[in-house]
Protein backbone atom coordinates (compact mmCIF):
# COMPACT_ATOMS: atom_id res chain seq x y z
CA UNK A 1 0.00 0.00 0.00
CA UNK A 2 1.05 3.53 -0.79
CA UNK A 3 -0.84 5.36 1.88
CA UNK A 4 0.25 4.77 5.63
CA UNK A 5 -2.00 2.93 8.35
CA UNK A 6 -1.97 6.80 10.51
CA UNK A 7 -3.54 7.72 7.22
CA UNK A 8 -5.86 5.42 6.55
CA UNK A 9 -7.41 6.03 10.25
CA UNK A 10 -7.67 9.97 9.63
CA UNK A 11 -10.72 8.08 7.11
CA UNK A 12 -12.38 6.61 10.10
CA UNK A 13 -11.88 8.27 13.23
CA UNK A 14 -15.08 9.04 13.34
CA UNK A 15 -16.26 5.84 13.51
CA UNK A 16 -13.95 3.89 15.36
CA UNK A 17 -10.95 4.48 17.98
CA UNK A 18 -7.77 4.15 17.48
CA UNK A 19 -7.62 1.16 20.19
CA UNK A 20 -10.24 -0.64 18.40
CA UNK A 21 -8.51 0.17 14.99
CA UNK A 22 -4.94 -1.50 16.32
CA UNK A 23 -6.84 -4.22 17.65
CA UNK A 24 -8.71 -5.03 14.19
CA UNK A 25 -5.75 -4.81 12.86
CA UNK A 26 -3.43 -7.72 14.60
CA UNK A 27 -7.24 -9.55 14.30
CA UNK A 28 -7.26 -9.77 10.98
CA UNK A 29 -3.27 -10.53 10.52
CA UNK A 30 -3.96 -13.44 13.15
CA UNK A 31 -6.68 -14.74 10.80
CA UNK A 32 -4.68 -14.37 7.71
CA UNK A 33 -1.66 -15.84 9.39
CA UNK A 34 0.07 -12.89 8.39
CA UNK A 35 -0.28 -12.52 4.78
CA UNK A 36 -1.52 -9.00 5.42
CA UNK A 37 1.03 -6.17 6.51
CA UNK A 38 -0.26 -3.23 8.48
CA UNK A 39 -1.22 -1.20 6.04
CA UNK A 40 -3.10 -3.59 3.87
CA UNK A 41 -5.07 -4.78 7.03
CA UNK A 42 -6.13 -0.91 7.63
CA UNK A 43 -7.04 -0.76 4.31
CA UNK A 44 -9.20 -3.47 4.67
CA UNK A 45 -10.99 -2.28 7.84
CA UNK A 46 -11.36 1.14 6.12
CA UNK A 47 -13.34 -0.11 3.58
CA UNK A 48 -15.73 -2.00 5.45
CA UNK A 49 -16.40 0.73 7.30
CA UNK A 50 -17.36 2.67 4.07
CA UNK A 51 -15.18 5.20 4.39
CA UNK A 52 -13.35 4.22 0.55
CA UNK A 53 -16.75 4.58 -1.66
CA UNK A 54 -13.90 5.86 -4.46
CA UNK A 55 -12.79 2.39 -4.76
CA UNK A 56 -16.06 0.43 -5.50
CA UNK A 57 -16.07 -0.77 -9.59
CA UNK A 58 -19.16 -1.04 -11.28
CA UNK A 59 -19.05 -4.70 -13.36
CA UNK A 60 -19.49 -3.23 -16.24
CA UNK A 61 -16.11 -1.63 -15.97
CA UNK A 62 -14.80 -5.24 -14.82
CA UNK A 63 -11.61 -5.87 -17.18
CA UNK A 64 -9.30 -9.10 -17.35
CA UNK A 65 -5.99 -8.25 -15.28
CA UNK A 66 -7.25 -5.41 -12.72
CA UNK A 67 -7.88 -5.92 -8.73
CA UNK A 68 -11.24 -4.08 -7.09
CA UNK A 69 -13.49 -3.92 -4.89
CA UNK A 70 -17.32 -4.61 -5.99
CA UNK A 71 -20.56 -4.06 -4.67
CA UNK A 72 -23.20 -6.72 -6.00
CA UNK A 73 -26.03 -9.19 -5.61
CA UNK A 74 -26.08 -12.73 -5.64
CA UNK A 75 -28.48 -14.09 -8.37
CA UNK A 76 -27.86 -17.25 -8.46
CA UNK A 77 -25.26 -19.97 -7.52
CA UNK A 78 -24.49 -23.40 -9.24
CA UNK A 79 -23.39 -26.70 -7.05
CA UNK A 80 -19.96 -26.34 -5.44
CA UNK A 81 -17.18 -28.92 -7.23
CA UNK A 82 -14.43 -30.90 -5.57
CA UNK A 83 -11.16 -31.40 -7.76
CA UNK A 84 -7.71 -32.55 -7.05
CA UNK A 85 -4.85 -30.12 -7.45
CA UNK A 86 -1.17 -31.53 -9.24
CA UNK A 87 0.05 -31.54 -5.63
CA UNK A 88 -2.62 -34.24 -4.44
CA UNK A 89 -4.35 -31.86 -2.27
CA UNK A 90 -8.44 -31.61 -3.24
CA UNK A 91 -9.54 -28.04 -3.60
CA UNK A 92 -13.07 -26.63 -3.32
CA UNK A 93 -14.63 -24.41 -5.89
CA UNK A 94 -18.22 -22.67 -6.64
CA UNK A 95 -19.47 -20.43 -9.18
CA UNK A 96 -22.22 -17.72 -8.51
CA UNK A 97 -23.71 -15.08 -10.82
CA UNK A 98 -23.38 -11.39 -9.17
CA UNK A 99 -25.58 -8.50 -10.34
CA UNK A 100 -25.59 -4.89 -10.19
CA UNK A 101 -26.85 -2.19 -11.54
CA UNK A 102 -24.67 -1.79 -14.93
CA UNK A 103 -24.43 -5.66 -15.53
CA UNK A 104 -23.99 -8.90 -14.37
CA UNK A 105 -20.73 -11.17 -13.55
CA UNK A 106 -19.09 -14.66 -12.67
CA UNK A 107 -18.32 -14.81 -9.02
CA UNK A 108 -15.88 -17.90 -8.10
CA UNK A 109 -15.51 -18.90 -4.71
CA UNK A 110 -12.37 -21.42 -3.51
CA UNK A 111 -11.63 -23.83 -0.94
CA UNK A 112 -12.87 -21.99 2.11
CA UNK A 113 -14.64 -19.41 0.82
CA UNK A 114 -17.17 -22.26 -0.90
CA UNK A 115 -18.09 -23.14 2.78
CA UNK A 116 -20.32 -19.90 3.10
CA UNK A 117 -22.48 -21.12 0.29
CA UNK A 118 -22.62 -24.69 1.90
CA UNK A 119 -23.71 -23.36 5.09
CA UNK A 120 -25.95 -20.78 3.93
CA UNK A 121 -24.41 -17.72 4.96
CA UNK A 122 -23.95 -16.86 1.27
CA UNK A 123 -27.54 -17.84 -0.69
CA UNK A 124 -29.13 -16.63 -3.62
CA UNK A 125 -30.58 -12.61 -2.90
CA UNK A 126 -27.63 -11.95 -0.67
CA UNK A 127 -25.82 -8.27 -0.89
CA UNK A 128 -21.90 -8.92 -0.42
CA UNK A 129 -18.75 -7.04 -1.16
CA UNK A 130 -16.08 -8.72 -2.81
CA UNK A 131 -12.38 -6.66 -0.89
CA UNK A 132 -9.68 -6.95 -3.50
CA UNK A 133 -10.81 -9.41 -5.44
CA UNK A 134 -9.30 -10.45 -9.21
CA UNK A 135 -10.71 -10.14 -12.64
CA UNK A 136 -9.99 -12.58 -15.67
CA UNK A 137 -11.54 -13.95 -18.51
CA UNK A 138 -13.46 -17.17 -17.32
CA UNK A 139 -15.71 -20.04 -18.60
CA UNK A 140 -18.14 -17.57 -18.93
CA UNK A 141 -16.85 -14.34 -20.13
CA UNK A 142 -15.70 -11.84 -17.39
CA UNK A 143 -15.17 -13.49 -13.79
CA UNK A 144 -14.13 -12.19 -10.62
CA UNK A 145 -12.54 -14.09 -8.16
CA UNK A 146 -11.44 -13.86 -4.41
CA UNK A 147 -7.77 -14.99 -4.15
CA UNK A 148 -5.69 -15.16 -1.10
CA UNK A 149 -5.46 -11.62 -0.65
CA UNK A 150 -9.09 -10.83 -0.82
CA UNK A 151 -12.36 -10.93 1.38
CA UNK A 152 -16.10 -11.35 0.69
CA UNK A 153 -18.72 -9.83 2.99
CA UNK A 154 -22.23 -9.97 3.76
CA UNK A 155 -23.81 -6.35 3.57
CA UNK A 156 -27.47 -5.16 4.79
CA UNK A 157 -29.63 -3.02 2.37
CA UNK A 158 -28.75 -0.70 4.40
CA UNK A 159 -24.75 -0.57 3.00
CA UNK A 160 -25.96 -1.05 -0.57
CA UNK A 161 -24.43 2.47 -1.51
CA UNK A 162 -25.53 2.90 -5.20
CA UNK A 163 -29.15 3.07 -6.53
CA UNK A 164 -30.40 0.37 -8.92
CA UNK A 165 -28.04 -3.09 -7.48
CA UNK A 166 -31.57 -4.90 -7.41
CA UNK A 167 -31.79 -4.68 -11.10
CA UNK A 168 -29.92 -7.69 -12.87
CA UNK A 169 -30.28 -7.87 -16.49
CA UNK A 170 -33.24 -9.59 -18.41
CA UNK A 171 -32.46 -12.79 -20.06
CA UNK A 172 -34.65 -13.20 -23.00
CA UNK A 173 -35.74 -16.70 -23.71
CA UNK A 174 -34.39 -16.97 -26.53
CA UNK A 175 -33.17 -16.32 -29.80
CA UNK A 176 -34.32 -17.54 -33.39
CA UNK A 177 -32.89 -16.48 -36.52
CA UNK A 178 -30.67 -17.80 -39.43
CA UNK A 179 -27.00 -19.32 -38.54
CA UNK A 180 -24.59 -17.19 -40.93
CA UNK A 181 -21.23 -17.92 -39.34
CA UNK A 182 -19.66 -20.19 -36.93
CA UNK A 183 -16.09 -19.45 -36.06
CA UNK A 184 -12.88 -21.90 -35.10
CA UNK A 185 -13.34 -23.30 -31.60
CA UNK A 186 -10.49 -22.43 -29.02
CA UNK A 187 -9.40 -24.24 -26.07
CA UNK A 188 -8.09 -23.17 -23.19
CA UNK A 189 -7.33 -24.50 -19.74
CA UNK A 190 -9.66 -24.19 -16.77
CA UNK A 191 -8.34 -23.22 -13.15
CA UNK A 192 -9.17 -27.09 -12.26
CA UNK A 193 -6.58 -28.31 -14.87
CA UNK A 194 -9.43 -29.13 -17.24
CA UNK A 195 -9.78 -28.39 -20.71
CA UNK A 196 -12.45 -25.83 -21.60
CA UNK A 197 -13.78 -24.96 -25.41
CA UNK A 198 -15.05 -21.77 -26.62
CA UNK A 199 -16.25 -20.45 -30.14
CA UNK A 200 -18.36 -17.72 -31.41
CA UNK A 201 -21.11 -18.27 -33.64
CA UNK A 202 -23.26 -15.31 -35.80
CA UNK A 203 -27.21 -15.33 -36.26
CA UNK A 204 -28.92 -13.35 -38.20
CA UNK A 205 -32.34 -12.27 -36.55
CA UNK A 206 -35.14 -9.87 -37.29
CA UNK A 207 -33.33 -7.44 -35.46
CA UNK A 208 -30.11 -7.89 -36.91
CA UNK A 209 -27.23 -9.77 -36.55
CA UNK A 210 -26.31 -11.02 -33.20
CA UNK A 211 -23.10 -12.63 -31.86
CA UNK A 212 -23.07 -15.69 -29.25
CA UNK A 213 -20.11 -16.69 -27.73
CA UNK A 214 -20.47 -20.57 -27.12
CA UNK A 215 -18.89 -22.33 -24.06
CA UNK A 216 -17.92 -26.14 -23.85
CA UNK A 217 -20.82 -28.81 -24.69
CA UNK A 218 -22.83 -25.93 -26.54
CA UNK A 219 -19.83 -25.46 -28.78
CA UNK A 220 -19.69 -29.72 -29.54
CA UNK A 221 -23.62 -29.16 -30.37
CA UNK A 222 -23.24 -26.07 -32.91
CA UNK A 223 -20.88 -28.37 -35.04
CA UNK A 224 -23.96 -29.96 -35.76
CA UNK A 225 -25.42 -27.39 -37.86
CA UNK A 226 -24.53 -25.87 -40.52
CA UNK A 227 -24.59 -21.94 -42.12
CA UNK A 228 -27.85 -21.41 -43.26
CA UNK A 229 -29.80 -23.23 -40.81
CA UNK A 230 -32.59 -21.58 -39.14
CA UNK A 231 -32.45 -22.28 -35.86
CA UNK A 232 -33.67 -21.28 -32.25
CA UNK A 233 -31.52 -20.90 -28.97
CA UNK A 234 -32.78 -20.83 -25.55
CA UNK A 235 -31.82 -20.16 -22.47
CA UNK A 236 -29.28 -17.43 -23.76
CA UNK A 237 -27.27 -15.38 -20.97
CA UNK A 238 -26.98 -11.34 -21.26
CA UNK A 239 -24.28 -9.64 -19.63
CA UNK A 240 -22.72 -6.04 -20.36
CA UNK A 241 -19.35 -5.17 -20.23
CA UNK A 242 -18.25 -1.57 -20.85
CA UNK A 243 -21.77 -0.47 -21.98
CA UNK A 244 -22.02 -3.44 -24.68
CA UNK A 245 -23.99 -6.71 -24.29
CA UNK A 246 -22.28 -9.77 -24.50
CA UNK A 247 -24.79 -13.28 -24.96
CA UNK A 248 -23.19 -16.44 -23.88
CA UNK A 249 -24.98 -19.83 -24.25
CA UNK A 250 -23.52 -22.65 -21.30
CA UNK A 251 -24.50 -25.57 -20.17
CA UNK A 252 -28.38 -24.18 -19.62
CA UNK A 253 -28.87 -22.90 -23.03
CA UNK A 254 -30.48 -25.39 -26.01
CA UNK A 255 -30.09 -25.08 -29.94
CA UNK A 256 -32.35 -26.27 -32.39
CA UNK A 257 -33.96 -26.05 -36.07
CA UNK A 258 -36.58 -24.66 -36.40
Amino acid sequence: MHISKERLYEKVKKSISKEEFEKQIKEIQENYDGLFDEETSAFLIVDKLGANKENICKISNLENGIECTVLGKIINISKSRNFNRKNGTQGHVINLELSDDTGVCNLVLWDKDVELVRNKTIKKGSNVKIINGYVKNGYNGTELNIGRWGLIEIVSEEEMKFEGTEKTIEKPAYIAGELTDIKPTRAFFKDNGDFGFVTNIEVKTKKGSKQLTLWDEKVKEVQNFKTGDKIEINNINIRKKNGKEEIHLNGKGKIKKI
